[in-house]
């Protein structure tokens, strides 16, 4: 996640340094979630073939590459090279995205939701870590950002010597029901298209505002150091929660959650449109953050209603493809919306997909409230 956060917070700059035209500075982030998307499927199967451990060694070999890349794209001046370096560095995103989901699988019902917190909440560490790498190595090297990169390659050796000293244990195989039910029927469920939307719209929201914001910043004459900080309060934001999500979805139930979420980002968006001060980019960020938290553990947490463990491969790649998929596309829009049309219908158009969710979530909770078993697998 460190890594991530280096990549994120100057990935934006980096892409509107090297580019020609200003419009395609969030292309690289776009095309990383675009290959994070494409790889969700493939992943699920290489990680159920060849065990945890050596899927997710895997994919940090790919993203071990596609810091290298990144970091001789930068000195070379290329936006092509960086460019096929973040598709490298989302095939690796793709792997990591089933850390959360192999914390799911060998937890107890009871712990599940908790158990997903708990793995999310090591981005607690990278928020804190995360930023001020970005703004201490920015002038590390010779050419501005490199230094980012270059640590990102040495967080990735660092992370293979972790997986190398832990003991992962293998997906359990069933030999019955081998396939469970068509994928077609499990899609259909209604808890099904309320979390992959929940998904789909948290992220998407939250990749949509957060990747423009440092290009909002630096635009208005707020320094580098400044948005690297509202970027590390939005990631404290997004991780922070972990701790105690879990806890919560418990008590109060994981829509009013999901619900929660929606809220904070209502609120993330209004303060957007209140001003651009720093005091406004902090205040939002770090709500948009937090919305993020409860509308991804809350969905995620959802998800695990609408499958059988026969159905799990199917079910969480498909949810995963369909999100990631999203997320690529707001973070291409971002780019784009802010270029040709301003900050201001970047976040309104934030608030219409908001809307959506919040529609959506509200429907479930009446439905369940009118046939309170429409949520068991059937």
């Amino acid at each position: 996640m460190t890594g991530s956060i280096v990549l994120f917070t100057t990935a934006a700059l980096i892409g509107s340094m090297l580019a020609a035209d200003k419009s395609l500075a969030t292309l690289p982030l776009a095309l990383l979630q675009l290959a994070t998307m494409l790889t969700t499927i493939p992943a699920a199967f290489l990680l159920k073939r060849w065990g945890r451990k050596l899927g997710f060694i895997a994919g940090v070999l790919v993203g071990l590459s596609g810091a290298g890349l990144g970091s001789y794209a930068v000195f070379s001046g290329s936006f092509v090279l960086f460019s096929m370096a973040t598709i490298l560095y989302g095939i690796f995103n793709g792997f990591v995205g089933y850390y959360r989901f192999a914390a799911a699988d060998v937890a107890t019902e009871a712990f599940r939701s908790r158990a997903v917190s708990f793995v999310i909440a090591g981005g607690i560490l990278a928020a804190l870590v995360g930023p001020e790498l970005a703004t201490r190595t920015k002038d590390w090297l010779p050419v501005t950002f490199a230094g980012g990169l270059v640590t990102i390659v040495l967080l990735q050796i660092l992370t293979l010597l972790l997986l190398s000293l832990v003991d992962l244990p293998p997906l359990s195989q069933q030999k019955h029901q081998e396939h469970g039910r068509r994928l077609g029927a499990i899609v259909k469920q209604p808890v099904f298209i309320v979390a992959v939307l929940g998904s789909m719209i948290g992220y998407g929201v939250m990749a949509l505002l957060m990747t423009a914001t440092p290009l909002v910043m630096v635009a208005v004459h707020h320094p580098f150091h400044t948005a690297a900080s509202v970027i590390q309060w939005h990631v404290l934001g997004m991780f922070t929660p972990s701790l105690f999500t879990g806890y919560l979805i418990a008590r109060f139930g994981v829509l009013t959650i999901i619900l929660t979420g929606i809220f904070f980002n209502g609120l993330c968006v209004a303060i957007n449109l209140a001003g651009t001060n720093a005091p406004h980019f902090f205040g939002a960020l770090l709500l948009l953050g937090i919305g993020w938290n409860f509308m991804f553990i809350g969905s995620t947490t959802l998800l695990t209603e609408a499958y059988t463990p026969t159905e799990r491969a199917k079910t969480q790649a498909t949810h995963d493809f369909l999100m990631l998929s999203f997320v690529a596309f707001t973070t291409f829009l971002s780019g784009r919306l802010l270029s040709d049309w301003g900050w201001a219908v970047v976040n309104y158009t934030g608030l219409v997909l908001i809307a959506v969710a919040l529609i959506a979530v509200l429907y479930l909770r009446q439905r369940l409230a009118l046939y309170p078993k429409q949520i068991e697998r059937s």
